[in-house]
């Protein structure tokens, strides 16, 4: 089965505009992403998909490969659709643009979990994670049943602790793996209460029947969505 990767890039980031292109080490953003998901097993091909001519020429100047894509995309899952419409490919890989220190081995976990299931339409991952970071409104959080399946995705405390079980909180990671009939198919569903409720991309999948099979890592994202989110960064990266 052939496996695309795609990173999408736009550069009008709300909270840090250009983010793709921020240096880091004296490297762009996107380097370090683009350079990190092209080790991974699984990936026969990696895309930037973007909306701005400055990161395709950034991606072309250190080898990559970038392709351009509408600026009206309202999600990048949207952007994603429209780069795989022109390649040949069974399954799609979501990479995040701003994570520089992402893992190959978390996008072949991700994507192995889809190849080895003929079912599963979309697939990605979560971490254990403790009380204070449970409480967090920033983090999303995961419930699944015990096959492996979402059964919800929330901003809140999910579950709710009401009894001491032993059942832990799970953060999501925000890596997605879809097959390539599913991942064009995700724009075109009219958008869901729960969906514009939360503000997660990913229930719309749920309230419209789709299973996603969600595997447990123990690795953590580490992400720039911010400013101060840089030094700390940095530090990660010289220590890697």
């Amino acid at each position: 089965m052939r496996v695309l990767g795609v990173i999408p890039a736009r550069y009008g980031s709300t909270r840090l505009p250009g983010k793709p292109l921020l240096d880091l080490g004296g490297k762009p953003m996107i380097q370090w992403v683009y350079e990190r998901a092209s080790r991974a097993r699984l990936l026969d091909q990696l895309v930037v998909a973007t909306d701005d001519e400055r990161i395709v020429e950034a991606v072309k100047k250190f080898g990559g490969e970038a392709r351009m894509t509408s600026r009206d995309h309202p999600t990048g899952s949207d952007r994603i659709a429209e780069v795989v419409r022109g390649i040949q490919c069974e399954a799609v890989v979501n990479v995040q643009g701003d994570e520089p220190l992402i893992d190959p081995k978390v996008i072949d976990l991700a994507a192995q979990a889809l190849l080895d299931d003929s079912s599963v339409s979309m697939s990605t991952l979560m971490v254990r994670m403790g009380e204070e970071e449970a409480q967090d409104r920033n983090v999303t959080k995961v419930v699944v049943d015990r096959n492996g399946f979402a059964l919800y995705f929330s901003a809140a405390p999910i579950p709710c602790h009401r009894a001491e079980t032993g059942h832990g909180w799970y953060k999501h990671i925000g890596l997605y793996v879809y097959r390539r009939d599913f991942v064009l198919l995700y724009p075109t569903l009219p958008r869901t209460p729960l969906e514009q409720t939360e503000k997660l991309e990913q229930l719309r999948a749920l309230e419209h029947g789709y299973r996603i099979k969600v595997v447990e890592t123990d690795y953590d994202a580490v992400s720039v969505d911010v400013p101060e989110d840089v030094p700390r960064v940095l530090a990660l990266l010289r220590n890697s």
